[in-house]
């Protein structure tokens, strides 16, 4: 490909690229992210290569790998293009019927999305409860874009923005348009990016630096590893148009090292960039230079604050820096940086191309635009959801997750990772926005969403959140350092049934003290899980401490197992299942637990038929007392003349 010296250039490919495509044309896109390929989406794309081989087909049906679809509950997934017909739990042997049924244009009914509830099956996306919902601007293209293909983001509008940037628009006009859309990073703490922008360009200091957040290191969120694998290239566009806006001639990817499939197509993304001409010396002829390298982290939690993640790129341990010097002033290298998440340069070309006006219309007052969440926990659908900003918890949850599983009852959902807060039943309808999450004592965070139901405890919830944060805590300050530690300990001797009443009040100390002195960002919110739960479940903390109960059933010191004698059936699955050996029983004579040597796993628990529920588990109150063999034994005979 020759390089392309102009706009016009430019312009002139994406005419050409788009006359050799068919609208109409046959087409299969399989999702071929992280999550797909857990479920063997590669080997599946391989069977679709050799069936299409195959039957002579390869010209006549265009076949995709792309990134993450969103739907991750139903992975893998397949789109029939363009009647966009789509298919769910997509296996090697179906490969063969889809190829031939979309030469024929007929349905395969089975591979259908079928509704929970109706038990109607349902062809398209946009009919799917999952999508139905959402508003994708960001993700709207994924099932379309081939990662490794440059083209194919280039045929639906890709890099029009750099090109309409470059010869339209000065840099200041770019940081203006930015500024006018209001648009705030989406990457935690939702600062608006044209204020860290614009303090960049006119801070002293040669060169400028630009740097792309995809550590991620939240517990279940995955939305920048989702882009970054399925369109690397619109985040790169994002990055050269701040570039161009700040003055910056050098940027970074910084990209955990756990995520090698971004890593790799982004590596690819830049080289294709660079071959093209949208990427090095010269860009579109305009005069305008700027670079990209890939710097991977390490793992660490720690990493993900921007000037920790920047101590990383110089090559020390991260470890967060003091805010009083602004690292849009003095950043990587003690030069002037910019830091945005992954959404939050995605985000650039869809302003620049279609302008702040348009992006207003989308969002709250406070915060426009969409944000893409990561649905996991005791939700029927878990996967990426998009969704306009200030939409309700309890559409996210409901309506596109689909509620609850088991039809259990919702009990909270933390927002905002880690260090994010639990936001109770109450507050379900609470539009979905950074000012209204702040106001509960959460966060947006990067975007993680942890739904959970009435069996979870919600004192384990912060003990098992603060001990995380204790373990990914760089230890360089001590409010944090020590804080953690101690929060720990206190949280561990509650769960135990050994807390007091004191306990309540330290926990709330060391919170506080946290959340005030400590020295970054990820310090100062590590507080939120403990009191958020103090504040809407401190009923449950209490529980703990005064009746040495755990309302949820879930803190192992707090419970026991026992068998009733009236619905065992002397079936032996708890007995032959037993890690410890602690059941005695035999054929024909009705179970105990020996409690002595009983280590609390709940094997005997979940592997006892839900139809006999023999199994009970119960906390605050003794253990009923075992009854001889010979008494169980009248019981049950007496039972069995009653009926």
């Amino acid at each position: 490909m020759p390089r392309l010296n102009s706009p016009k250039e430019f312009e002139e490919l994406r005419k050409k690229i788009l006359s050799k495509r068919d609208k109409n044309k046959l087409g299969i896109s399989i999702s071929s992210g992280t999550c797909g390929r857990a479920y063997g989406s590669d080997k599946i794309a391989a069977a679709f290569i050799h069936e299409l081989k195959k039957q002579g087909l390869e010209e006549k049906i265009d076949f995709r790998e792309v990134g993450c679809l969103g739907f991750c509950e139903r992975e893998p997934l397949a789109i029939i293009f363009p009647k966009g017909i789509s298919y769910c739990n997509v296996k090697i042997e179906d490969v063969p019927e889809i190829v031939d049924k979309t030469v024929k244009g007929e349905i395969i009914e089975r591979l259908l999305y079928t509704d929970p509830v109706s038990g109607e099956k349902m062809t398209h996306e946009e009919e799917i409860p999952f999508y139905k919902h959402q508003k994708k601007i960001v993700f709207g293209n994924i099932a379309r874009i081939d990662p490794k293909n440059i083209e194919d983001y280039i045929a639906l509008g890709g890099y029009s923005a750099l090109a309409k940037a470059l010869s339209e628009m000065t840099p200041e006009e770019v940081l203006e348009e930015v500024k006018k859309a209001k648009l705030r990073g989406r990457g935690g703490g939702g600062f608006p990016t044209s204020i860290k922008w614009a303090s960049t360009r006119k801070a002293h200091g040669e060169p400028k630096y630009v740097i792309v957040n995809c550590d991620e290191g939240d517990p279940g969120a995955y939305m920048n590893r989702g882009l970054m694998e399925g369109n690397p290239h619109s985040v790169l566009e994002g990055l050269i148009l701040g570039a161009y806006a700040i003055g910056s001639s050098e940027g970074f990817f910084y990209i955990r090292q756990e995520y090698p499939l971004a890593v790799e197509n982004t590596e690819l993304a830049i080289k294709q960039a660079e071959e093209y001409g949208l990427l090095g010396k010269n860009i579109l002829g305009s005069g305008f230079d700027f670079t990209v390298k890939i710097h991977e982290g390490a793992g660490a939690f720690v990493s993900g604050e921007s000037s920790a993640l920047m101590t990383a790129i110089e090559g020390s341990v991260g470890e967060p820096r003091p805010k009083y010097v602004h690292t849009s002033e003095k950043g990587v290298w003690e030069k002037p940086s910019t830091l945005n998440n992954v959404e939050t340069w995605a985000n650039i070309p869809l302003i620049i191309n279609k302008g702040a006006e348009w992006f207003n219309t989308i969002g709250t007052e406070g915060s426009k635009g969409t944000k893409i969440f990561s649905l996991v926990g005791k939700v029927n659908n878990t996967g990426l959801v998009e969704v306009a900003l200030g939409t309700p918890l309890r559409e996210i949850i409901y309506e596109i997750g689909g509620g609850i599983q088991k039809g259990k009852k919702f009990k909270g959902v933390q927002t905002g990772g880690p260090s994010g807060g639990v936001i109770p039943n109450q507050y379900l309808d609470a539009p979905v926005d950074f000012d209204e999450l702040t106001r509960l004592g959460s966060m947006m965070g990067s975007g993680g969403m942890i739904v959970m139901d009435e069996d979870t405890c919600m004192v384990d919830v912060a003990r098992y959140f603060v001990n995380f944060l204790c373990d990914e805590s760089c230890g360089k300050c001590l409010p944090c350092r020590e804080g953690l530690k101690q929060a720990s300990v206190i949280l561990q001797k509650i769960v135990a049934g050994k807390g007091t009443a004191v306990d309540l009040q330290n926990l709330a100390d060391i919170a506080e003290v946290t959340s005030v002195a400590s020295l970054c960002a990820l310090g100062k919110t590590s507080a939120n899980p403990v009191l958020t739960t103090l504040r809407y479940f401190r009923d449950e903390y209490e529980a703990h401490i005064n009746e040495k109960r755990c309302p949820a059933l879930v803190c192992k010191e707090l419970i026991s197992y026992y068998i009733d004698p009236e619905k065992c059936q002397v079936c032996m699955i708890c007995h032959r299942n037993c890690p410890a050996d602690a059941i005695i029983g035999e054929k024909a004579k009705i179970h105990i637990i020996d409690q002595a040597k009983c280590t609390k796993c709940g094997t005997c628990y979940d592997m006892c038929p839900s139809r006999f529920g023999a199994v009970q588990k119960i906390s605050g109150e003794p253990v009923p007392p075992p009854i001889p063999e010979e008494e169980r034994l009248i019981k049950r005979e007496r039972k069995k003349k009653q009926t």
